[in-house]
């Protein structure tokens, strides 16, 4: 597969989406009993296994856990070889400006790529110290931008918090607050195709009119789908796969760790 610099509107695009590491600076961190590196890593290893050649990879939020600039820079190096091109979105867990730091002269922070015959837009929905999301009106001026002055290619929106209802009572309060808003941008552009987002630890995938709805595992813990109280699943860590295709159609799909062990500690503190 040509790489993303080569890649022509003919040629369909590979990309893998990673979300919800959580990491720490302390390499031994752990969450609910969960070390959050070692979970990366080998949800890395299971990409690196699978999908030899990535185009894109996109990290959707809540890369680290404490916010630290040396958990930013252990996922940097950790996932530097996946993909010639990587973004990066925060999440109601990251430090935007940590993360600014550990990105330095690279382009992980930039909003747009575009590739082959699809543009990418990433938007930041972090709220400073809250778990909901909310799109600012620079965030919503920006995705309107975006669309409108590439009418000609098909659109994958990114954020981090779920513009929609995923079926878990406890998550749905700390979703994108003004998704509203978020739809009525959406809905004038025939072009966007799809939105992917982070944040819910447990795959999605439906319809709304003609925009493919996605969300992905997360490469630590997963919440256990349709739960009305949090709640961890012993599922195995993850990650999705995108292809975009030329027409505008794609096909994805999830991939989890083999042989994962993992017994919730909620004596620890919670996500």
């Amino acid at each position: 597969m040509p790489s993303v610099s080569t890649l022509t509107t003919e040629d369909p695009v590979l990309l893998v989406q990673l979300s919800d590491s959580h990491l720490f600076a302390d390499a031994n961190g752990s969450l609910l009993g969960l070390n959050t590196a070692r979970s990366l890593q080998q949800v890395i290893d299971l990409v690196s296994a699978e999908q030899p050649s990535v185009d894109v990879l996109l990290a959707t939020g809540d890369l680290a856990q404490d916010g630290s600039v040396a958990a930013y820079q252990y996922f940097r190096q950790a996932t530097a070889a996946l993909a010639p091109v990587a973004r990066w979105i925060p999440g109601n867990h990251d430090d935007v400006q940590q993360m600014r730091e550990a990105a330095i002269q690279s382009r992980l922070m930039e909003p747009r790529v575009d590739v082959g015959n699809w543009r990418i837009t990433l938007l930041h929905s972090n709220v400073l110290n809250k778990s909901h999301g909310y799109l600012e009106d620079d965030q919503l001026q920006r995705l309107a931008q975006s669309l409108s002055e590439a009418p000609e290619r098909h659109h994958l929106v990114c954020l981090h918090h779920h513009p929609v209802p995923v079926g878990c009572q406890w998550i749905e309060p700390i979703g994108l607050l003004n998704a509203d808003a978020f739809w009525a941008v959406v809905d004038r552009f025939p072009q966007a195709k799809a939105v992917l987002w982070g944040h819910v630890h447990q795959p999605f995938d439906q319809q709304r009119k003609a925009v493919r709805l996605l969300a992905t595992p997360s490469t630590c813990f997963q919440f256990a789908p349709h739960s009305e109280d949090f709640k961890v699943s012993t599922e195995a860590p993850g990650y999705r796969w995108l292809q975009l295709n030329p027409d505008g159609t794609l096909d994805t799909g999830t991939s989890r760790v083999a042989h994962f062990d993992f017994d919730p500690d909620y004596s620890q503190d919670k996500y």
